[in-house]
């Protein structure tokens, strides 16, 4: 169900005006009453106009289809402008399509415009818009002129035409001799290069150099030009037919401005094509991201030449469509193959072509292993082979020349021999073939041919050897034509044949001479005919059929009545066919005879079509129908007396001896009366059929009426559906629901023949809703539902609440209560509506609806306007609906209360990494708005700190804080009521430096003191303590021993002997640890007695040494492109300095290489080697006492 508004613009006096959606988008409908009576609707549009583009000077046309009862008047308009002349303007509707046409003759570009259709009745109306955009043609010098004074900065792209050189004939120069069509140089830049060759001969272009050069100069040009509209050209493909008959190419573009023109030309005349009626216009546009696609449908000779894509004014691609005159001779036949035989199409084209197009199942087919293509050597044979023929193969094949194709079914049949679960042998046969003789077929069209090319040969060679034509000489008298019926349309006879008597013309005759000559005709077998001729004297004839003398007798009768020769058959046999000739002296005349008879039908065949095909929703469904083979056998196929195109959904397929039809994805609108007829000049045959589409049935026919309602029952009926599906429906189902609930339960089911149930499990008081389904074999229906809640008995509607009561009111939000009603009459209540209304005004509005009640005896109302006024009132709802309202509230303003400023959850402290923003941002209430200040140290704020206020907010902000900008910084809001102050402290600090040297002292057994340098943040910073932490030699943990010590001393207790100690000493602050001060070691070692030494001549043990090599280097012959790693181990003591030689010359700075040196591993490594990092690669390790080198070969491989 559609939510129905209640509007009053553009209604008359009394009328509503509800405002309806169409299900067609962008229709506006206005109902003018509230409840339409029965039968009766408002207009709407079940086709609306489709937005048109168009080409000055061509016919434009919007095309609409109203319903409504009784029937809208339907009215045109334009935004800017009337359509008053009907020399510009006509309105046209038919009758029969109900389709009303608004047309436009050789429309201007001032007609482009925004257009309005109307549909009106006496219940309401239905509107629609439509764009019409009219593309201009041709420059016209004084709109230039007008344009470019009007643009202020002089841009004139917009007044000129499109760039390309290519122009309609019309408009195009005379050509110079030598000129190159400008066509050449539009192809060439939409080409790939292996085509060059065909198009600079198509062209006679024999200087590749000089249009390589100018190519190359006009592609860089065009860029540039493309580059305006588009940012990428790509994926260009050329026209080509398809297998549906059409014509198409594409062009991947990403334009620059999505909302850019794209225009269409053929030979230099802008086309007009369509986006969206892609069935009724012959160009059209589908675009897929940024794939174009412009197809070309009904393809005649005529749609060849050159097709290009603008952009604006700016040519994007080219392409030219050539089709080749050619016809087949021999068409591709049905083909019935077994599984795994090989399946053979043929053809046969009265010009040679290279090469055709196959497609199977509207796909198409190159050579592989499944298909074999093959091509006779004079191109006139064309085979398609389907290998190994499956189930899955079965389908329809076509062949496509040019724009002539013709198609053929394949019918692959389960090999009966097979053995079952077993997988046969390829067969060795082939099934299909056209049958005939084709090689004598192209034989003949070959000789044909050159026949041909030699006449025409001989007829240049005539045309250019002959004198010039002289003056004409006067006028001779000339005789009467004795042939000259002979060219007349052929008529059927079906009775004896009788040639009217010509009108009589006075004329001198000085010769004998025919005046009603005899011409070609067709005789139903077993009739009689009759030929006819008269001379302009009285003179004896002869009579001759395929050169023999004729005379009276063997049911032939020849008799003469003065000038009238008339020869009569009794009885027309088929020995009777051939061409009977009249001669009288030097005068004849000669004219067909053909006998044969209407088309006939296999008995059996014509059974066997007669029984009706079914089939469901959504299934194809095929006709065929076999006859024997005959000359001028026109098959046409009708549906319900109207004939069936082959198009779309629907594929007639007619071949000499049979003739299908095939309904794709067939509907229930495509069932009924199928006819097939055979006509030739002999008469026609018709055979009939029917199809049969099965659905589920549509729903059932509404409104729902309620026949009794009362406190325990309700009953109800409605009427069958229109269409039940094809099949009688079974069975009813309906399902109940209670108002204002979600669940659907099933209240039974009836059988076919009753429409109308009882439910006599209802409440009082209370409102149901009920569906129903209709049911047959092939399932449900959709449903037919109640339009409103049906009620159990009569309505009981509750007394008015007390009068709202504000408890109070801000800009935003005013907040109700009420009490409930003194008198519910016995029915529960569910809810309450409440309503407001605005001052000033009369209409009251509902907050909630009345599926949607309120549960509680307050509300919240936020859908206010601040400083408006308003006044609500409310009413209790039960099962019934609602009930009176209540009185009035006292009129409340949306508004603030005064009050002083408060700040609502401020934070008092904020820490701050030096050199990051600071935002202090704080929350407030006030009314009215406050005037807010901040202070530092209660000093005014410096310049380089921001403050942003907002409603209800204010922000303090630092955008690159200082250890200075520490401080206390106060807010204070200020208004009429009074004011508040808050202070933050704000500190800007960062990770502590380390505290300097530790020292400890041991003064008593079991007791260290330590003590260390302070940090020398200790200054700057008050917040900042010490952390000491210890570690012992048996336990190797650490482990803080002391914490927040805001002096540089400790004492440790509980010092063990024998037992090794280490310190550490961190500064701590709101930014964290510092790194670590380091104590000397207490213990063992500390406090071992030294022990004199006797010898006199003791020396100390020196590590010192020069460097050496551990590792040398290692020869590497890398591919170019590839990485590389090298390494070596150096020692020595002091370590020595390790540099990388690279051919004598030091590499170490050089980004290409990354050198490492971790412990005495030297590495160099290279992403990506090059050819000139081959050579000899070194390394040298120096210290004070000498150095060590190595090196060896790198080589790089191409």
């Amino acid at each position: 169900m559609f939510r129905r508004t209640k509007v009053t613009d553009g209604t008359g006096i009394g009328q509503v005006g509800i405002k309806i959606k169409s299900r067609v988008p962008g229709v506006m409908i206005t109902q003018f009453i509230e409840m339409l009576p029965e039968g009766k609707s408002h207009p709407d549009f079940t086709r609306k106009p489709i937005a048109l583009t168009i080409q000055e000077g061509k016919f434009a046309y919007f095309k609409a289809i109203v319903t409504g009862d009784p029937q809208p008047t339907v009215t045109w308009s334009r935004n800017n402008g009337d359509v008053s002349d009907t020399s510009r303007y006509q309105t046209k509707y038919d009758p029969n399509s109900n389709e009303h046409t608004f047309e436009m003759p050789n429309v201007k570009p001032d007609q482009a415009d925004t257009y309005k259709c109307f549909a009106k009745n006496e219940f309401g109306q239905a509107i629609v818009t439509v764009v019409l955009n009219v593309i201009a043609v041709g420059f016209k010098k004084n709109k230039v002129q007008q344009e470019a004074a009007e643009s202020p900065d002089g841009n004139f792209k917009t007044v000129l035409k499109r760039r390309s050189n290519v122009r309609p004939k019309s408009e195009q120069p005379e050509k110079k001799d030598g000129e190159i069509d400008p066509k050449f140089w539009e192809l060439l830049m939409s080409s790939d290069k292996k085509d060059y060759d065909r198009i600079c001969a198509e062209f006679g272009v024999t200087d590749f150099r000089w249009m390589l050069k100018k190519l190359n100069e006009m592609k860089k040009d065009r860029e540039e030009e493309q580059a305006e509209f588009v940012s990428n050209l790509s994926n260009l493909k050329h026209i080509h037919v398809n297998a549906d008959g059409t014509a198409s190419f594409e062009i991947d573009m990403d334009l620059n401005e999505p909302s850019s023109s794209i225009f269409l030309y053929k030979d230099g005349v802008m086309v007009p094509y369509t986006k969206e009626l892609g069935d009724q216009m012959k160009h059209t546009l589908k675009r897929v991201g940024k794939k174009y696609i412009f197809s070309l449908r009904d393809l005649m000779p005529d749609d060849a030449g050159l097709y290009q894509l603008d952009v604006g004014d700016v040519n994007m691609f080219s392409t030219d469509f050539k089709i080749p005159m050619v016809d087949y001779l021999v068409k591709i036949q049905e083909v019935k193959a077994i599984e795994r035989e090989d399946a053979v199409f043929e053809c046969v084209l009265s010009n040679p072509f290279s090469k055709i197009l196959w497609f199977g199942k509207n796909l198409p087919l190159e050579q592989d292993d499944k298909y074999d293509i093959q091509v006779s050597e004079d191109k006139l044979i064309h085979r398609l082979v389907v290998k190994d023929c499956l189930i899955v193969d079965k389908g329809i094949y076509s062949a496509c020349a040019g724009i002539k194709s013709c198609n053929a079914w394949l019918i692959v049949e389960a090999d009966k021999d097979a053995q079952k679960g077993k997988k046969t042998a390829r067969k060795t046969t082939r099934a299909g073939g056209s049958g005939m003789d084709l090689q004598k077929v192209a034989e003949e069209q070959q000789t044909k041919l050159v026949k041909e090319r030699e006449e025409r040969k001989e007829q240049i060679i005539a045309a250019a050897a002959a004198p010039p034509p002289e003056s004409p000489p006067a006028l001779a008298p000339i005789q009467a034509e004795p042939q000259a019926a002979k060219d007349a349309e052929p008529r059927i006879v079906s009775e004896p044949a009788a040639v009217a008597d010509p009108p009589v013309v006075e004329v001198e005759i000085t010769e004998p001479g025919i005046t009603c000559g005899l011409s070609d005709v067709y005789v139903l077998r077993g009739t009689p005919a009759e030929l006819t001729v008269k001379m302009n004297i009285d003179r004896d004839g002869s009579w001759l059929r395929d050169g023999e003398q004729l005379d009276s007798g063997a049911g032939v009768t020849i008799t003469k009545d003065g000038t009238s020769h008339l020869l009569t058959i009794q009885n027309c046999k088929d020995d009777d066919s051939g061409v009977y000739r009249f001669a009288s002296g030097d005068q004849s005349t000669q004219g067909k005879v053909t006998i044969g008879g209407v088309p006939e039908f296999d008995p059996d065949d014509l059974h066997k079509f007669s029984k009706p095909v079914i089939i469901r929703v959504g299934q194809n469904a095929a006709f065929k129908m076999p006859f024997p083979p005959q000359e001028s056998l026109v098959v046409s196929w009708f549906k319900d007396g109207t004939e069936i195109k082959d198009g779309g959904g629907v594929k007639i397929v007619r071949e000499p001896n049979h003739s299908r039809l095939l309904l794709r994805d067939c509907l229930r609108t495509d069932a009924g009366e199928i006819k097939i007829q055979l006509k030739n000049p002999f008469g026609a045959v018709e055979a009939t059929s029917t199809l049969i589409v099965l659905d589920r049935p549509g729903p059932p026919e509404g409104p729902v009426e309620t026949v009794e309602t009362t406190s325990s029952l309700i009953e109800i009926k409605w009427n069958p559906p229109k269409d039940d599906g094809g099949s009688a429906v079974t069975n009813y189902i309906i399902e109940r629901q209670q108002a204002r609930e979600t669940l659907w339960t099933k209240l039974g089911d009836v059988s076919a023949d009753k429409t109308s149930i009882r439910d006599r499990n209802v409440t009082h008081g209370k409102k149901y809703n009920y569906r129903i389904y209709a049911e047959n074999p092939e399932g449900l229906s959709d449903t037919l539902e109640t339009a409103d809640s049906i009620m159990a008995g009569i309505m009981i509607l509750a007394g008015s609440p007390g009068a709202p009561t504000v408890v109070s009111a801000s800009k935003t939000c005013v907040n109700l209560t009420w009490t409930p009603p003194e008198d519910d009459k016995g029915v529960p209540i569910i809810g309450y509506q409440l309503e407001k209304r605005k001052k000033d005004t009369t209409l009251w509005i509902a907050l909630n609806a009345l599926n949607e009640p309120i549960e509680d005896v307050k509300y919240a109302v936020k859908e206010v306007t601040e400083g408006a006024e308003y006044e609500f009132r409310v009413s209790a709802i039960n099962e019934s609906g609602s009930g009176d309202p209540s009185p009035p509230s006292a009129m409340v303003c949306a508004k603030n209360p005064n009050m002083r400023p408060c700040f609502k959850d401020p934070e008092d402290f904020i820490v701050v990494r030096a050199g990051n923003s600071a935002r202090v941002k704080i929350c407030y209430e006030a009314e009215p708005p406050p005037q807010i200040t901040w202070l530092k140290d209660d000093e005014p704020i410096p310049p380089c700190i921001n403050i942003i206020n907002t409603e209800g907010m204010s922000q303090l902000i630092i955008p690159s804080s200082k250890r200075s900008d520490s401080a206390i910084y106060t807010i204070k809001a200020k208004n009429s009521v009074g004011e508040a102050s808050f202070d933050i402290e704000v500190r800007v600090t960062d990770e502590p430096k380390t505290p300097g040297p530790v020292a400890l002292e041991q003064t008593v057994h079991d007791k260290v003191a330590i003590s260390w340098a302070p940090s020398p943040d200790e200054e700057l910073d008050d917040r900042l303590y010490y952390v000491v932490s210890q570690c012992e030699s048996n336990t190797r943990v650490w482990k803080n021993i002391a914490d927040r010590l805001f002096t540089n001393t400790y004492t440790v207790n509980n010092i063990l002997p024998g037992v090794q100690y280490h310190f550490r000493i961190y500064a701590k602050n709101d930014m964290g640890l510092s790194d670590p001060s380091q104590s000397p070691t207490l213990g063992v070692n500390s406090n071992r007695v030294p022990i004199p030494s006797n010898k006199d001549n003791s020396s100390e043990i020196s590590f010192e040494r020069p460097p050496s090599i551990l590792v040398p280097l290692k020869v590497h012959t890398p591919p170019k492109g590839y990485k590389l790693y090298m390494t070596c181990a150096v020692r020595g003591c002091p370590t020595p300095t390790v540099s990388w030689y690279l051919n004598d010359v030091c590499i170490n700075s050089d980004h290409n290489y990354y050198i490492t040196n971790a412990f005495g591993v030297c590495s160099l490594y290279i992403l990506r080697v090059r050819s000139k990092d081959s050579g000899v690669c070194k390394v040298v390790a120096v210290n004070s006492f000498g150095q060590a080198e190595c090196s060896t070969k790198l080589i790089v491989r191409d």
